[in-house]
């Protein structure tokens, strides 16, 4: 028997009861209203119970009951309790449902920041993977790098030692050629077999092996001023020089020169004994050298001359040499000529060499090393004075003490600003070719 269809009132109120009790749910979704559920009623008089969705949202409820004996229908409010029960239990469910839904929701969001942390990590993977790969490449290259520095480093100790080697050889070699440097150097004099050209320099022959000074290198063929080593032929020793290959032609032997007052010439015997300074600057070549050098064959001076106006002005003296240690080096100079007046040989010729510590009272007053006589008309080893004039109260009372050339100014007060002596060969001719 359909309850829908019972006609008496107080079953007709239960329905409309039930119908409103089912609007109170209008959330409930599709699936779970459209499903059809089945219940045992309680005791005898309870039977089925179905529910359903309507088109505008309503429930509809449809409750079968057994009939009862004596064709009897059951009492719907006997089974009232029986149906709310049903329907309490439905929205339990209904409740589980929406929860368990809240529940998946809140998973799939956790499961997709999974994911998205798993993504960083392949990517943070990917990243140290390829930095391994960068490094790995990287050390392979410094270990090449390496084994290339290492077979550079060993080739270098092998060069290096065999440079230690070819030192020492050579440095036995220097020291050897210093003991005996092997060089026979004999004056040849002029002889009907030599040729003409050769008889006007008879000094610088057999000397192309061993030159006894810048005249014997320009003859070799160098036209270059600079330093070079000579052996003149009466020491048999080597000693260093600069040659001038420029002024007048070339072969010069420089042995004195000033230019900038970097050396100071207020020495004692052994230093103008032995030489001093700088041969590419200011020095003095050693008497000794300029002994061996001046006394091997004839030769002439010239000296240079420069003012603080940038004046030049040269003396020749085509005679020229310096005795030994034992005759105090005295000096031998004649012949003059040149652009400027004579101060040197008219008043120095013949006079022995003195320097300060020698008991000399001109070389003390001078504070250098020269020819003196009383004292000097020219003293190119005196103090340095820049810009040229100087007083008697600049070093001392007693004299002046510069680098004099009287005549330059007529005064022993004004001090030049370069000067240098330079001595070759009297025979010397330019050649033009080697």
């Amino acid at each position: 028997m359909s309850l829908l269809s019972k006609s008496n009132p107080p079953g007709w109120s239960v329905c409309s009861a039930l119908c409103i009790l089912i609007v109170l749910f209008p959330e409930a979704t599709a699936d779970d209203l459209n499903a059809t559920t089945r219940r045992n009623g309680g005791g005898s008089q309870c039977g089925e119970y179905t529910n359903q969705v309507m088109e505008d949202g309503m429930c509809r409820l449809v409750a079968t009951l057994p009939q009862l004996d004596e064709q009897r229908c059951p009492d719907m409010f006997r089974c009232t309790d029986e149906v709310s029960y049903w329907l309490h239990e439905n929205e339990e469910r209904k409740q589980q449902i929406a929860s368990l839904k809240e529940t998946i929701s809140e998973l799939q969001e956790e499961l997709r920041n999974h994911r998205h942390r798993i993504k960083v990590l392949e990517l943070q993977s990917e990243e140290r993977t390829h930095l391994n790969i960068s490094l790995e490449q990287r050390f392979h290259e410094l270990e090449v790098h390496y084994a290339e520095a290492t077979t550079l480093l060993h080739l270098q100790g092998t060069l290096i030692l065999d440079l230690q080697s070819q030192l020492h050889n050579l440095t036995l070699l220097v020291n050897k050629v210093k003991r005996s440097p092997g060089c026979l150097i004999n004056i040849v004099r002029p002889n009907p077999l030599m040729s003409a050209q050769e008889a006007l320099h008879p000094e610088i022959q057999h000397v192309r092996n061993c030159p006894i000074d810048c005249a014997s290198i320009y003859y070799n063929g160098v036209r270059r001023s600079g330093l070079y080593t000579v052996v003149p032929s009466l020491a048999g020793m080597p000693v260093e020089v600069y040659c001038d290959m420029d002024t007048d032609g070339g072969g010069w032997t420089v042995i004195q020169r000033r230019v900038d007052g970097s050396v100071s010439f207020d020495r004692n015997w052994r230093d103008y004994r032995d030489g001093f300074g700088d041969l590419n600057s200011e020095f003095w070549l050693g008497n000794d050298h300029i002994h061996d050098l001046s006394t091997q064959g004839d030769y002439s001076l010239r000296i240079d001359l420069e003012d603080w106006s940038n004046n030049h002005k040269h003396a020749l003296y085509q005679t020229f040499s310096v005795e030994d240690e034992e005759h105090q080096y005295r000096l031998h100079v004649s012949d003059f000529s040149g652009t400027v007046h004579d101060s040197f040989s008219w008043y120095h010729d013949k006079q022995g060499f003195s320097t300060p510590d020698s008991g000399n009272i001109c070389a003390e007053i001078s504070h250098g090393g020269w020819w003196y006589n009383q004292c000097f008309y020219a003293n190119l080893n005196g103090v340095y004075y820049r810009g040229g004039h100087y007083t008697p109260q600049g070093r001392g009372p007693l004299g002046p003490d510069g680098i004099v050339w009287y005549s330059w100014r007529d005064s022993d007060y004004y001090s030049l600003r370069k000067v240098s002596m330079m001595i070759r060969p009297r025979s010397f001719r330019t050649r033009l070719s080697p």
